[in-house]
């Protein structure tokens, strides 16, 4: 059995979308003005603009991939919205490249095919901005919103599936603080309650939230995404909206270890 213990931090995804909406909605306007009054200067302002915020969307690209696949939680309705915000994001990247190819160079006047590519670029580019806000602000994806005294975010992947596994230390851990496990293709918290340790699944029953990322207070998670509540000894709700328990799963002390039953 071997385990891999990880940090997580400020994914720099949401710092770097500013740069290609900056440039690409600018490039818009840019050629549009100078198609309209017959300015060179302005269309090869916009054509260059254009370039520099695809360069800049493909690699604001390789973190938001990042963050699609280790911080979207799995099965959850922010993995089916971040789907169609990278589908929608690279269409409107796409609209783009056509459009600067069909142009042929930066000094060529932009024509009405190129207008409208990239007007249909502008609006995939707000969709997708309006899916990537709702991600940020009610999914919390890429946000640190740990509360007082939760402690660092940690997480630890084993890469073996045995029946009994050895997770923590039992000081790794203080009162109302949690750790993510990545079993497999299983994601379960090990958490420290008031009366000792206790361990379920990473999955709020509503709609997918990860329960790592809430509040763990009295003996109850607390999801953030709609306010659902779960006993973290018996995976019983509590609080609405969930209905359905969560997965719980047997802890034991040895010693200094902290071992867990699947």
């Amino acid at each position: 059995m071997k385990s891999v213990a990880s940090i997580k931090g400020h994914p720099i995804h949401p710092m770097l979308i500013a740069f290609p909406v900056a440039f690409l909605v600018s490039a818009f306007g840019c050629n549009l003005i100078g198609a309209l009054f017959g300015m060179p200067a302005w269309w090869t302002t916009g054509a260059w603009l254009a370039l520099a915020g695809i360069i800049a969307a493909l690699v604001a690209a390789v973190p938001g991939i990042v963050d699609y696949i280790y911080t979207v939680p799995p099965n959850s309705s922010a993995k089916t919205r971040a789907t169609w915000h990278m589908v929608v994001n690279f269409g409107a990247v796409g609209l783009f490249i056509v459009a600067w190819i069909l142009r042929g160079s930066a000094s060529a006047e932009p024509g009405g095919a190129v207008i409208l590519l990239e007007a249909g670029g502008l609006v995939l580019l707000s969709s997708g901005g309006w899916m990537g806000g709702t991600l940020v602000y009610r999914n919390m994806i890429g946000v640190n919103h740990r509360y007082a005294d939760t402690g660092k975010w940690s997480e630890a992947h084993f890469e073996n599936n045995e029946d009994v596994l050895t997770v923590a230390r039992t000081d790794e851990l203080k009162a109302n603080q949690m750790k993510l496990l990545h079993v497999g293709d299983k994601r379960i918290v090990l958490a420290r309650t008031e009366n000792g340790f206790a361990a379920f699944d990473d999955h709020c029953s509503h709609r997918g939230g990860s329960l790592a990322g809430g509040v763990l207070m009295c003996g109850k998670v607390h999801c953030l995404w709609h306010g659902s509540q779960f006993d973290v000894n018996t995976g019983k709700p509590c609080a609405g909206p969930a209905e359905r328990d969560i997965g719980t799963y047997h802890v034991e002390i040895s010693g200094n270890e902290i071992r867990l039953t699947l």
